[in-house]
């Protein structure tokens, strides 16, 4: 019944957006525990290398497609992970982002409404939805994106819970900010990092250029984070939205001054004015009270080994293109 704890075992599981960031550490966790579909973009980035996992190349904003796949999958479980996750490109064309985030959420739970209506969904959005504020943001505070990506993750919760409230097993997971090894360049510290692991090589500058250091921003590692969706896909309440987030907001410039310290080198730091957004919110801190209530989460991982695993995964990186 909706609501009610779910064993990890038995059932077909899609994990959406498996390639990306979060869908990769999604998939070593759940790797062995169930029977495993990821979903691919056709033509993107080739999947990972899982055993176990049983691939599907589906164009989530294609409803002919993704209602193929979920009829094809008679899934128990769906992660749903795909998204246009950056929110700088947001601000120069957002409609890719309302095609995948918005849209692709739509089609996706109208094909499990005609063909698994009895699977549970854990829809993932974002916290870019809040309005900014200087007190941590519980899931009651208020709603107001400073982003066309934050508007776009808006529209998708909207969705999640239109389909909840049609009778889905719909829970929605609301993450903060998340860091992890394997992560894009196109994030802030994942760039200081390979930044850094060029310099040290000699491939690149001892100058590493960054954006607003200024900000602070809620962060946890990703392990910590799948954890939480994996608990919130068993045990979490039908229809309601859960903040993924440590509950500290840390400064980027403390964190920078973290990793830089774990390099040998000297290493100079530039400000460069192309790497500031359109608006940037000041601090973004969350409330994860909910969640700790619910399912006694909380994350594990300390951010000084999040940081040296970042720094040592894009070390491996530059050897690896080198």
């Amino acid at each position: 019944m909706a609501g009610e704890a779910r064993e990890a075992a038995g059932g077909r599981t899609i994990i959406t957006g498996a390639t990306g960031f979060a869908g990769r550490h999604l998939l070593a966790r759940l790797a062995g525990r169930t029977p495993l579909i990821g979903w691919a973009r056709p033509g993107g980035t080739p999947p990972p290398d899982v055993p176990g996992v049983e691939w599907a190349f589906v164009d989530i904003t294609d409803r002919q497609d993704v209602e193929r796949a979920v009829r094809e999958a008679a899934p128990q479980r769906i992660f749903h992970l795909a998204g246009a996750p950056n929110v700088a490109s947001s601000f120069r064309n957002a409609v890719p982002h309302l095609q995948t985030n918005a849209l692709g959420t739509h089609y996706l739970l109208d094909a499990v409404a005609r063909w698994a209506r009895d699977c549970r969904v854990l829809v993932v959005t974002s916290a870019q939805v809040y309005a900014a504020s200087d007190a941590p943001l519980s899931e009651a505070a208020a709603l107001k994106p400073q982003s066309p990506y934050g508007f776009t993750k808006l529209a998708q919760e909207r969705v999640a819970l239109a389909a909840a409230a049609e009778g889905l097993d719909v829970v929605v997971a609301r993450p903060f900010n998340h860091i992890g090894p394997g992560q894009d360049a196109g994030f802030a510290l994942p760039s200081f990092a390979r930044q850094i692991a060029l310099a040290e090589t000699g491939a690149g500058p001892a100058v590493l250029r960054v954006g607003n250091l200024e900000t602070h921003r809620d962060i946890t590692d990703v392990r910590d984070v799948v954890d939480a969706y994996v608990a919130l896909a068993e045990r979490g309440r039908t229809a309601e939205i859960y903040n993924v987030c440590s509950g500290r907001a840390r400064r980027i410039r403390d964190l920078l001054d973290a990793l830089l310290e774990q390099s040998s080198m000297a290493i100079t730091v530039e400000i460069d004015p192309e790497r500031f957004r359109p608006v940037d919110v000041p601090v973004i801190e969350g409330d994860a009270s909910k969640l700790r209530a619910d399912l006694g989460w909380t994350p594990r991982v300390p951010i000084e080994r999040t940081l040296a695993d970042i720094l040592d995964d894009w070390r491996a990186r530059v050897r690896t293109e080198r």
